[in-house]
């Protein structure tokens, strides 16, 4: 075994002395003469580079590294000049010389690199020799130039695009999906590229990173990368007007508006990170480290995790700003912005703290904008205004209320999931608010009548019923009884009609719950044309009139006097009343005429003949049937008419 072990050093040895004393490259050139370097670099190089390959082979095959001594041969120390020239000619720029073009001779000291590389990790194996150093020397050097010229490709070739472009590095992006837009052809939206590299200049950068990361300079490539990447990330925030400066103080001390404004300019970063930014950063690592999965992997996640933290912080202190109602779009906006962002950082072990804290963010998110929906229960309930809306019109709180119904059902799907995510918290403040619905209403039970039983859709029929109970209050403010009905029949139409031309909300409430509402509004009509038609028919009752076929001409003329001053009454009163609906409007106004105009016409066409004279006629027949009929057309406008002059 000691004779084989001692042929096989005395084969290793061998073959040393066979790559140091073969015929030696020329050596004798100047190497700090760049000229000189020139004339050599083609067969020189190449042979010196042959010699160098061998020997690194050599001494590989030694066993017993840690004891030997070697021979270093002088073509190493050539070697090793020829790599710390090329250095010093690309920082000069002499002779037009300027690494990055990708020439035969920028991959020449690519491969230069590498290979002193490789040389010096060889050499690291056995004792110390002054060769090492030199080539350790040249190393450093090459590095921290390769380490330059691949921050400044990263910083500046965005800024110089080449026209040929490759597109597979590019997210084209037609606009954020916040604006509603979309693209209809390559001439309808401008695409913005992000990262802009040329295919050339993500080429450089791969062969960089490559030679730095194979030398054993990880640590620095990636450090480089990093900070030039935030670099850029943050420039594109700034052209979407964003710093991130806010922290939980500010959030608590700024106004809403303020605070809205700046949300708005969030979600804008967040949907340009989701669309644009973090596949452009993705698409960009796996091409310059595409021969290291893991290192491409790790500088993604340091990139991106940066930017998430820092707004995950503003997401955080605005979900613990005071709720209102009216704050609830913009949490859904951000709750949105979050699910379009978190399939961007999933799918890679090295993401799942960053997942779980952006889907911790998320909760929290979706937790605000419950308590802020239910806050609106809240503003229902306390709506107990004592002053009722003039003319019986709508009231601002059913307004306000249906709207807001309107634009949350826009987010059905959205609350959907979040209401299914969160019930209990949601039942929790709704079994605190007190419904407290009258009994005697004529609003539909909204429960029996809805659509569907989730959770969502409970509480926007909580949402209703409490809005009927608040209603029916509210119209017992009003003393006349018509005029109650009045404003429950205009609130009544217009819920109903929101419902209609929502189909969001539709879906919500049912069919089966506007037939009830329908049904509903029908009966305010009919009480209230009981309550004010019914005494003005009364008047024109024929009863008594005729005694054995004479006429009482004395009760004839009352019941006359007694028609135009209940009519006058009522007309006076109800021009001032509102119906804004303009079918409902013309409803009531034809209802009207229907039961009283034939009834005023037989009238006056069988009694008129009564009157002693002409004269009496029209002292006591004050308006005509077509009188009448014009007037009832001036009712319900808001506006208080005087009594017309008599015919």
């Amino acid at each position: 075994m000691e004779e084989e072990a001692h042929l096989h050093k005395h084969d290793s040895l061998s073959k040393i002395s066979q790559v140091t004393t073969s015929p030696k490259p020329q050596s004798s050139v100047d190497l700090s003469n760049d000229d000189a370097c020139d004339d050599h670099s083609a067969h020189h190089s190449h042979e010196i580079e042959q010699s160098v390959h061998q020997f690194i082979d050599s001494i590989a095959a030694i066993d017993d590294k840690s004891s030997h001594t070697l021979e270093i041969p002088d073509f190493i120390e050539t070697f090793s000049k020829i790599v710390e020239s090329r250095v010093k000619k690309y920082n000069s720029g002499g002779n037009g010389a300027r690494f990055g073009r990708m020439t035969e001779d920028d991959m020449m000291f690519i491969h230069s690199v590498r290979r002193i590389s490789k040389l010096t990790n060889a050499l690291s194996e056995f004792p110390p020799n002054p060769a090492m150093n030199q080539t350790s020397v040249a190393l450093q050097r090459a590095m921290v130039f390769l380490e330059e010229e691949f921050r400044t490709l990263l910083e500046e070739s965005s800024n110089s695009r080449s026209d040929d472009v490759d597109n597979s590095l590019r997210l084209s992006v037609c606009s954020l999906r916040s604006q509603g837009d979309y693209c209809e052809g390559e001439d309808s939206v401008q695409a913005e590229e992000y990262p802009s590299y040329s295919a050339e200049a993500v080429a450089k950068m791969h062969e960089i990173a490559s030679t730095m990361i194979s030398a054993g300079y990880e640590t620095e490539c990636c450090q480089v990368y990093y900070i030039s990447r935030r670099n850029a990330i943050r420039k594109q925030m700034a052209r979407l007007d964003y710093e991130i400066m806010w922290n939980m103080d500010d959030v608590a001390k700024a106004a809403w508006e303020t605070l809205e404004a700046e949300i708005s300019r969030w979600i804008n970063v967040v949907r340009s990170c989701s669309d644009l930014i973090f596949p452009g950063e993705k698409r960009l690592a796996e091409s310059v480290f595409a021969h290291y999965p893991s290192i491409c992997r790790s500088s993604l996640s340091n990139i991106i995790r940066g930017v998430v933290i820092q707004l995950l912080d503003f997401a955080e202190a605005t979900a613990m700003a005071k709720r209102s109602a009216e704050k609830l779009f913009k949490y859904l906006d951000m709750y949105e912005a979050f699910q379009f962002l978190l399939p961007t950082i999933t799918g890679d072990s090295c993401w799942g703290d960053l997942v779980d804290e952006v889907s911790d963010a998320i909760d929290r998110i979706g937790e605000s904008a419950v308590m802020n929906f239910c806050d609106l229960e809240n503003s229902i309930q306390g709506d107990a205004g004592r002053i009722p809306v003039p003319g019986g019109a709508i009231h601002p709180l059913t307004r306000y209320v249906m709207n807001y119904l309107k634009y949350t059902c826009d987010y059905k799907d959205t609350l959907e999931k979040i209401f299914e995510k969160h019930t209990k918290l949601a039942k929790n403040i709704s079994e605190s608010i007190s419904l407290d619905l009258e009994k005697e209403s004529l609003s539909p039970h909204n429960f029996e009548t809805m659509a569907g039983t989730t959770p969502f859709s409970i509480q926007v029929v909580t949402v209703m019923d409490l809005l009927d109970g608040n209603l029916d209050k509210k119209s017992k403010l009003y003393r006349d009884p018509a005029l109650r009905h009045i404003f429950l029949m205009n609130n009544g139409r217009y819920i109903l009609q929101k419902v209609k031309g929502a189909s969001e909300i539709l879906d919500v409430m049912g069919d089966q719950w506007c037939r009830r509402r329908s049904t509903v509004v029908r009966q305010y009509h009919k009480n209230y044309q009981r309550e004010t038609w019914n005494r003005v028919l009364q008047t024109l009752n024929q009863e008594g009139l005729l005694v054995n076929g004479k006429p009482n001409k004395q009760l004839i003329k009352e019941r006359f006097k007694v028609f135009t001053a209940t009519f006058e009454e009522i007309y006076r009163s109800q021009t001032a009343w509102i119906v804004s609906d303009e079918q409902l409007q013309s409803e009531l106004r034809i209802s009207i005429a229907a039961v009283l105009i034939p009834a005023y016409r037989a009238f006056v066409g069988r009694f008129r003949q009564y009157m002693d004279s002409t004269r009496q006629a029209d002292k006591y027949i004050k308006y005509q049937p077509e009188d009448v009929e014009t007037m009832i057309e001036k009712l319900f406008e808001g506006n208080s008419i005087s009594m017309m002059r008599r015919k």
